[in-house]
């Protein structure tokens, strides 16, 4: 008569154990979904980045006297043909965005040149774009790496080997401190 007792809560406990880890399991793929998505948001945001200032290519060239095109935003040019993570996209297309505004002090004519102004309002409504999925991102990500420390979400994430996600950086903001601790 124990011997049935026994195996019903043997049983019992096996089934809970194992629909703790299956919720556990959905749990960590329902994070992992939302950072996909916001890594996706955020490639489309950086390629309508990377669009409008390799379309500024050529009204820059029609304002300045430069023939050619490569010497023109070489950082994008160079983009055309490399394949980056979105970390990494972001830090090269920050240097090209500066890049773009230093031929408006060079050449007087961009600041007056249509283009070259609908691509400054863009890349600026860009910026406060990357800036809020960067904040999403990041805050999924931390949720994610911290549920990855818990148990059982431990155990699960040990079987089936899936490891912490980096930051995105937020290279303005990385600038904007080291210039505070540097002054």
């Amino acid at each position: 008569m124990t011997v049935p007792i026994i195996c019903i809560v043997v049983g019992v406990v096996l089934v809970i154990i194992t629909l703790v880890l299956l919720i556990t399991y959905n749990r960590i793929q329902e994070f992992i979904i939302r950072i996909n998505e916001a890594d996706a948001s955020i490639d489309a945001v950086l390629s309508k980045r990377f669009d409008l200032l390799n379309k500024s290519v050529d009204f820059i060239k029609e304002v300045s006297d430069i023939e050619d095109t490569a010497t023109i935003l070489p950082t994008i040019v160079q983009l055309r043909s490399q394949s980056l993570s979105n970390t990494e996209l972001d830090k090269k297309l920050y240097a090209a965005i500066h890049e773009f505004q230093s031929y408006a002090d060079k050449y007087e004519g961009l600041k007056t040149n249509e283009g070259y102004v609908k691509t400054q309002i863009h890349l600026m409504e860009s910026e406060s774009e990357i800036t809020a999925l960067r904040k999403y991102y990041n805050d999924i990500t931390k949720d994610y790496n911290k549920l990855l420390r818990t148990i059982p979400a431990r155990i699960v994430s040990l079987l089936k080997k899936y490891t912490k996600k980096e930051y995105f950086e937020d290279q303005v903001e990385k600038k904007n401190i080291l210039a505070e601790l540097k002054a």
